[in-house]
């Protein structure tokens, strides 16, 4: 009996492991979210603008026209991120489920290819997702670049 707990609590430490990666996910999520609020306020904000297109001189409203397309790079960029970070979280889960029942299972499951094809497959989303909020960000402080007078 003193064995089992043993290892149901080995099991439980080692399946609680990849859950750390989660909160990094949590927060990632929550950051995204935010520069997509951004994104959308902003764009709303110029296409009313170019809709009331009143008081405006072609070069502004070419120049809002400029800037909705970077934010729409933007969104989009966000978007694709959004997804890989839904991945990694979704792989990181199902990584935690597998390392659960492969020790809770008594040896009876022999799932590590399983486990490392989606814990691999968690951190490359991962990885991909911070990529894409890189390019995003890029892309952000290009369209303020472009804004400065010359």
């Amino acid at each position: 009996m003193i064995m089992d707990t043993v290892s149901l609590t080995e099991g439980i430490q080692l399946a609680l492991a990849p859950v750390f990666l989660l909160t990094a996910v949590a927060n990632l999520v929550s950051a995204l979210t935010q520069r997509l609020s951004r994104v959308v306020d902003r764009s709303r904000f110029l296409q009313d603008r170019l809709q009331d297109g009143e008081g405006y001189t072609v070069s502004q409203q070419s120049g809002f026209e400029t800037e909705l397309r970077h934010l729409a790079t933007r969104g989009w960029l966000i978007n694709i991120s959004m997804a890989f970070v839904a991945i990694c979280g979704v792989m990181i889960g199902l990584t935690v489920l597998e390392l659960f029942l492969a020790e809770t299972s008594g040896g009876k499951l022999q799932i590590n290819r399983i486990v490392l094809s989606s814990f691999v497959s968690g951190i490359g989303s991962f990885v991909l997702a911070l990529v894409l909020l890189l390019a995003e960000v890029l892309v952000a402080s290009y369209s303020i670049r472009w804004k400065h007078p010359h």
